[in-house]
């Protein structure tokens, strides 16, 4: 989660960081200009750095004002004097508004005191272009007002402000955003004791080495310090750096510790301290992030975790962890009411044995896809082997659980039932595929049967179609109305069906068109089928609501269904028979050339 740095100062703001920047640059500049020249030590353009990366862009200009005024004021009172203050001001502020355009560019809203990518980031800027650039224009004015040559001018500056930047900014910003009053708000009292015994015990280390130590033992600091960075996080780190250039700073500068072993000046003493607080700074605060960024993985782990047990505890789906070899993992507690077996009984079974065996297949290419795409979720609908309380179909989703590589390490699956939802389908389907006026099956769905007999006649079957139109319909819809005509259409379908076999079928093609599939029947029999027909429909009119009785007679061509002819050459065939029983005075039938 990203937490926005931007904070709304007040008014008073620019003035107390002026007051602040003054003073540090003050110190700065009374006590570490060994050579006469720049400062050794620069922590004023820390804080205005840490100050600018926690504020709005539209505070900026107030801030840098009054920065710059702060730096003006102390260079010509304890630097390099008036002619040097304008320069040195400007020079100040163009290293740390680089920085923070830098990073407000390349990680925008993110904690750069806790995360591994803004800290990166903030280093190289500070390192790279911001210090380089600036060093470059400090050493030209320092090399022309006083006696220090240009690379020594410039080396005191990279190194006095790169340390500054790296030490103080990341723990200025933390306390500028509430982290430091966040982790004792929310940091048990015991982990508080502990954190003030590290520190405290790093602290005495560091003096120890710094004002007793014979030989010179800087390593010895690493071991306290990397077990506050584990046991604190990065808050720690911060505060050991910062102790360690407390103590050993003061140390060096008066004439204590291993680097006063080193032969040379009191500058380069100070600029080797400088060094050795950018290493442990750049072992430190690099693995407080990373680790800071480990535990919030882990916090978000085991949130995450509370919520999908929650939910697989409590949802009426099952759901199923199944490995990569297809074994069960986990099954949730809906598992014994939906497949009617306990869910620690599904432990290590293979999740195909949940499958009817016609339907694995399917089963296994959609868990197959979910590991080859794990980033897709695979939908499949199945029978399960064992039924519990009338459960006919099941619908399985599933998605690939991947490691930090990518690479699926199992299958998370919620198995629902569907049995209900096909039942309302086929209901839906029965629905469509009959005509809502005369209950004959509708054009398509006929068709669709007349494929399927096509199929069974080529395997070796036979059948035969019959294609029927009601003579003069036209005239009873004249005479009498469309809706005599719906009755004569529902009563001559009525009686139709008694004549017809449970295997055979009707269809309404259109109109006063029907159509009749006789399964298993040669085109003798069809003939004799379709002559009982016509006599059953003409001996039966059609009584209408005057009481009036309207005779229904048809017209018929027949077709046997052939294995080397498709449906429309069969529909042609019977079309034409029907043609010319219709031109031979209606009510009778023909058959097909």
């Amino acid at each position: 989660m990203q937490t926005t740095l931007r904070h709304s100062y007040s008014s008073l703001t620019p003035a107390l960081l002026g007051c602040a920047y003054f003073v540090l640059a003050m110190l700065a500049l009374g006590h570490s200009r060994f050579e006469g020249g720049l400062a050794f030590i620069w922590g004023a353009n820390a804080l205005l750095m840490a100050v600018l990366l926690t504020s709005r862009i539209n505070d900026w200009p107030a801030l840098l004002i009054a920065a710059g005024v702060a730096s003006a004021a102390a260079t010509s009172l304890w630097g390099m004097g008036p002619l040097a203050a304008v320069p040195m001001a400007i020079i100040n502020l163009a290293e740390a508004l680089i920085v923070a355009l830098v990073c407000r560019r390349f990680a925008p809203g993110r904690k750069f005191a806790g995360s591994m990518r803004p800290l990166l980031i903030f280093t190289l800027a500070l390192c790279g272009p911001a210090n380089m650039l600036a060093g470059v224009a400090a050493a030209w004015v320092a090399s022309l007002l006083t006696p220090v040559s240009f690379g020594a001018s410039w080396l005191q500056w990279y190194t006095g402000h790169v340390l500054g930047g790296l030490t103080c900014t990341p723990i200025l910003m933390m306390l500028l955003q509430g982290e430091a009053r966040r982790w004792f708000r929310h940091t048990l009292r015991r982990e508080k004791w502990e954190a003030a015994g590290l520190l405290f015990f790093f602290a005495l280390a560091t003096a120890y080495v710094f004002y007793v130590a014979r030989y010179p033992m800087l390593f010895a600091l690493l071991l306290p310090m990397v077990v506050i960075v584990f046991r604190v996080g990065n808050l720690g780190a911060s505060a050991s750096v910062l102790i360690l250039a407390a103590i050993g700073g003061v140390a060096t500068m008066t004439g204590h510790g291993p680097l006063h072993m080193i032969p040379g000046t009191m500058g380069e003493r100070i600029q080797y301290f400088q060094f050795f607080l950018a290493s442990t700074f750049l072992l430190s605060m690099p693995v407080a992030a990373e680790l800071n960024s480990r535990r919030r993985l882990f916090q978000m782990l085991q949130e995450s975790e509370a919520r999908y047990r929650a939910i697989a505890e409590h949802s009426g789906d099952v759901v199923l962890n199944i490995s990569v070899g297809g074994l069960i993992e986990y099954a949730s507690p809906a598992a014994a009411e939906q497949i009617g077996c306990a869910p620690e009984l599904l432990i290590g079974q293979d999740a195909a044995n949940l499958v009817d065996p016609e339907d694995r297949a399917h089963v296994s290419a959609a868990i197959g896809r979910a590991l080859a795409q794990p980033g897709d979720v695979q939908t499949v609908e199945f029978r399960p082997f064992v039924s519990t309380r009338g459960l006919e179909w099941c619908e399985m989703v599933a998605r690939a659980v991947v490691d930090e590589h990518g690479l699926p390490t199992g299958i998370v699956s919620t198995i629902r039932d569907m049995s209900r939802h096909k039942a309302r389908q086929r209901a839906l389907q029965q629905v469509a595929a009959l005509d809502s006026l005369t209950g004959a099956d509708t054009r398509r769905a006929f068709l669709e049967k007349l494929d399927d007999e096509i199929g069974r006649v080529r395997r070796g079957g036979r059948a035969c179609l019959l294609l029927i139109d009601i003579d003069h319909f036209k005239a009873v819809n004249d005479r009498y109305g469309h809706g005599t005509g719906d009755r004569v259409l529902a009563g001559f379908v009525e009686w139709l069906r008694p004549g017809l076999r449970s295997i055979d079928s009707i269809g309404r093609l259109g109109g006063e068109e029907f159509a009749i599939l006789l399964s298993g029947t040669d085109v003798e029999r069809a003939s004799m089928i379709c002559e009982r027909l016509r006599e059953m429909v003409a001996a039966n009119p059609v009584r209408i609501d005057s009481g009036e009785a309207i005779r229904v007679t048809f017209s018929a061509g027949l077709v046997g269904l052939d294995a080397l002819v498709g449906r429309d050459s069969i529909l042609e065939a019977a079309d034409k028979a029907l043609y010319r029983a219709k031109h031979s005075g209606r009510n009778c039938l023909r058959l097909a050339a």
